[in-house]
C-alpha cells in the first residue's frame, strides 16, 4: 500500500532484541534480574501449525486445511493434517516448557474445535481438550494466553457468505469467542482477539499467498477469485469490529467476575521519516498507522 513520501523502517523485532539485551551485551550473563519486573517468558504458537489431529474429535474443516491441499499454494505440498501433534503431545510439549523456566504459553484455539461449521452446536470434545490442556498447563506453573483467531477460520463460512468479507462474521465471531470466556474464562486471564490481521487481511485478500487466496493480480492469473483494491479493507472493517464487538462483550460481561484483561497482537514495522519535510513526516505517520493503527 502506498503512503507517499519517503520513510525508513526499522524490523521491530530486531530493535525489541537490541534494546533489551543491549546493555547486557558484553556481561558474562543474562539473567531474569536483567529484565523488568513483571516481564513474562513464554513461547507461543497457533492451533494450525501445531495441533494436527485435524479429523479427530469432530473439529470440521478450515480455510487453511483447504488452502494447503490446493495443487501450487504451498511450495513443497506439506500440510498440517498432523503438524507436530500437540493435540496428542501436549504434556510432552508442556513438560518442555516448565523445564526451560516458561512462565506462559500463548496458544489459539481452534474455532472448528468448538463449532465445527462456525456456528449451531457446540463440539464438547473439543470443548474437553481444551480444558485438559488449560488445566495441564496451570498445574506446571505456565500461564495460558489464548488467541481466539489465529487465520483458521472454519471453511463452512468461508462457503456460507465468503467469511470475512461479509458483517455476518462478527456475529459468529462474537457467538465463538463468548463460547470461550463461558468455557475457559475461569482459568484463562489473558485473551488476544485477533493474530496480526494485518498479515492475514493483506497476504489472504490483497496478494492471495495465503488462505483463502484471494487477489485479482494479473487479472487472476495467480487467484481464481478477489478483488485486490477493495477486499483488504472490507476484511480489515470487518475484523476491527469483531474486535470492538467481542471486548465489549468480554468487559461488560465477564472481566469483573473473571479478573482478566483483552487485546489484540499485531506486526508492526517502525518507520521513521527519511527526513524532517512535512511529506516525509506525513508518510511515516501514515504508514505507521497501516501497521500499529490497528
Amino acid at each position: 500500500m502506498a503512503v507517499g513520501g519517503r520513510v525508513a523502517t526499522v524490523g521491530l523485532a530486531v530493535a525489541v532484541v537490541v534494546v533489551v539485551l543491549g546493555i547486557q551485551i558484553c556481561s558474562a550473563q543474562i539473567t531474569r534480574s536483567s529484565f523488568p519486573s513483571g516481564f513474562v517468558f513464554g513461547t507461543a504458537s497457533s492451533a494450525f501449525q501445531y495441533e494436527g489431529a485435524v479429523k479427530e474429535d469432530g473439529r470440521g474443516p478450515t480455510i487453511w486445511d483447504k488452502f494447503s491441499h490446493s495443487v501450487g499454494k504451498v511450495l513443497d505440498f506439506s500440510n498440517a493434517d498432523v503438524a507436530v501433534d500437540q493435540y496428542h503431545r501436549y504434556p510432552e510439549d508442556i513438560k518442555l516448557m516448565k523445564d526451560m523456566g516458561m512462565d506462559a504459553y500463548r496458544f489459539s484455539i481452534a474455532w472448528s474445535r468448538i463449532f465445527p461449521n462456525g456456528t449451531g452446536e457446540i463440539n464438547q470434545v473439543g470443548v474437553d481438550h481444551y480444558n485438559n490442556f488449560i488445566n495441564a498447563l496451570l498445574a506446571n506453573g505456565i500461564e495460558p494466553y489464548v488467541t481466539l483467531y489465529h487465520w483458521d477460520l472454519p471453511q463452512a463460512l468461508e462457503d456460507k457468505y465468503t467469511g470475512w468479507l461479509s458483517p455476518q462474521i462478527i456475529n459468529d465471531f462474537a457467538v465463538f469467542a463468548e463460547t470461550c470466556f463461558q468455557k475457559f474464562g475461569d482459568r484463562v486471564k489473558h485473551w488476544i482477539t485477533f493474530n496480526e490481521p494485518h498479515t492475514f487481511a493483506t497476504q489472504g485478500y490483497d496478494v492471495g499467498l495465503q488462505a483463502p487466496g484471494r487477489c485479482s493480480i494479473l487479472h487472476h492469473l495467480t487467484c481464481r477469485n478477489g478483488n485486490s483494491a477493495t477486499e483488504p479493507y472490507i476484511v480489515g472493517h470487518n475484523i476491527l469490529l469483531s474486535h470492538a464487538t467481542v471486548s465489549d462483550i468480554y468487559r461488560r460481561k465477564y472481566k469483573r467476575a473473571q479478573k482478566g484483561v483483552m487485546g489484540i497482537s499485531l506486526d508492526v514495522i517502525w518507520f521513521e521519516p527519511g527526513s524532517n519535510s512535512t511529506e516525509d513526516i506525513a508518510a511515516s505517520q501514515r504508514a505507521q498507522d497501516f501497521q500499529l493503527g490497528w
